[in-house]
């Protein structure tokens, strides 16, 4: 085997790695994402699988950049393509609607966001780094809201922002005991939300 094949079959058995880990810690938590139980869901063996990750906080690191890639993938790469203002930011919201019911066993990183509240350390210090980071996407989505007058000037930006935070939060949590409304409750608290700071409302679909 060449060096550069090597290579190419140990990333692959690291994303493999990665994708069974997530799959983990989507259903346990973080915190419960177990070696042992790892290494057989990758069919490998525990020192296979400290081959690729120097430590279970290197893995759990990973799993947690894996995850933000995934999310940025599915909810801001397709939202930035569309118009500035409201059609940007309302797919904002619908994409992270549909990331959340996509995932029926819930966002590793909301779900972290709870789990190491009150445990600091590196792993807090990561996830509040993206919990900011997605904050400052929707202050500036909202920001060009503000521009283009979809949005009253009087829109406070940080505050619509958490707002907004609050139903994709409620959405993660409902879906666990409410399914089948959860997202049509999020969809029209976005509808209200946006409406009253001067946002039209949505066009009706046509037959």
């Amino acid at each position: 085997m060449t060096p550069q094949a090597a290579t190419h079959k140990g990333n692959a058995t690291r994303e493999m790695i990665v994708a069974r880990a997530y799959d983990i810690a989507a259903r346990n938590g973080l915190e419960g994402l177990s070696i042992g139980e790892l290494a057989t869901a990758a069919g490998m063996s525990k020192s296979g699988v400290f081959a690729h990750f120097g430590s279970r906080e290197d893995l759990q690191l990973t799993v947690l950049e894996w995850t933000a890639e995934r999310y940025a993938r599915a909810v801001i790469v397709p939202a930035v393509g569309l118009p500035r203002g409201l059609p940007r930011l309302r797919a904002i919201m619908e994409n992270w609607f549909r990331w959340v019911c996509d995932n029926p066993d819930g966002c590793v990183i909301l779900a972290a966001a709870h789990e190491y509240d009150a445990r600091p350390g590196l792993l807090r210090d990561r996830i509040v780094d993206w919990l900011l980071q997605l904050r400052q996407q929707l202050v500036k989505a909202i920001g060009m809201c503000i521009e283009t007058g979809e949005l009253s000037p009087k829109t406070d930006p940080v505050l619509l922002a958490f707002e907004l935070f609050a139903v994709a939060q409620g959405l993660h949590d409902a879906r666990l005991y409410d399914a089948e409304q959860a997202p049509l409750l999020a969809r029209r608290s976005l509808d209200r939300l946006l409406a009253s700071y001067g946002a039209p409302a949505p066009s009706s679909p046509t037959a």
